[in-house]
């Protein structure tokens, strides 16, 4: 019987365009549930399909540096991951957590009120 010979599974590998990249940090900041090193993980993979050399001159840091941060094993600070999402040409985006007093009709927000005045 032959025997079966894997391979360790690296996402950066299938990560070929910028659409690619922007879907899998998308999923990474659904699923990361307030894990920042899980999302510096998911950086690094994205960093990795598009060299890490390259990204860490284009966020003005280090090669070892940008490494360390995007390890998963260490939370970096939120100006590296805005440093890296940019040099990445990626960017981030917020929404609107929706909730019953929220969703509920006829209930404006707090800044909706304000803002009318």
């Amino acid at each position: 019987m032959a025997k079966t010979v894997t391979t360790r599974y690296d996402v950066s590998e299938h990560l070929r365009t910028p659409e690619e990249m922007a879907a899998y940090l998308e999923a990474s900041l659904e699923e990361a549930d307030g894990d920042a090193a899980f999302i510096a993980k998911a950086l690094g993979d994205i960093a990795r399909a598009k060299g890490m050399s390259q990204v860490a001159r284009d966020a003005g840091l280090s090669r070892e540096s940008l490494y360390k941060a995007l390890s998963g094993e260490r939370s970096p600070s939120f100006d590296t991951i805005l440093k890296v999402v940019s040099a990445l040409g990626l960017k981030l985006h917020a929404e609107a957590i929706q909730t019953a007093y929220s969703a509920a009709p006829g209930i404006a927000s707090a800044g909706a009120r304000a803002s009318r005045g």
